[in-house]
């Protein structure tokens, strides 16, 4: 083989190769693009899932703060409720007590009665 020949195929061989490596190097840069673009989709799915859990997480607390409301009020009800019945015991026995048809045995028998019916409940 002559000189011209070997030249020939040495170049044949350099182009053959900066080929390969170019459509490689396209490849991996697509492969990339890809890869980037999919961690992308991940990265928008977990800012969308973080903000619907921050949003339940809120909806939550706002929940127990209604709740925690709610108990609170019920208690104060209760405690009216209470006072309400202890406020009408006093004026029933006042009124007994004012009252001159009220026969003071039967009430002061009664009034036992009615306290340990009070402590039951």
């Amino acid at each position: 083989m002559s000189t011209t020949g070997w030249i020939v195929l040495v170049v044949i061989v350099v182009v053959v190769i900066a080929v390969v490596a170019a459509l490689m190097s396209r490849r991996r840069s697509r492969e990339m693009d890809m890869r980037r673009t999919a961690a992308e989709a991940h990265r928008q799915e977990a800012l969308s899932r973080s903000r619907s859990a921050e949003a339940a997480k809120l909806e939550a607390d706002e929940q127990a703060a209604r709740a925690e409301r709610a108990r609170l009020e019920a208690e104060d009800t209760a405690a009216r409720a209470s006072q309400e019945r202890d406020s009408a015991q006093e004026h029933l026995a006042m009124a007994d007590e004012i009252d001159p048809d009220v026969d003071r045995s039967e009430a002061e028998d009664a009034a036992p009665a009615d306290a340990s019916a009070e402590h039951r409940r």
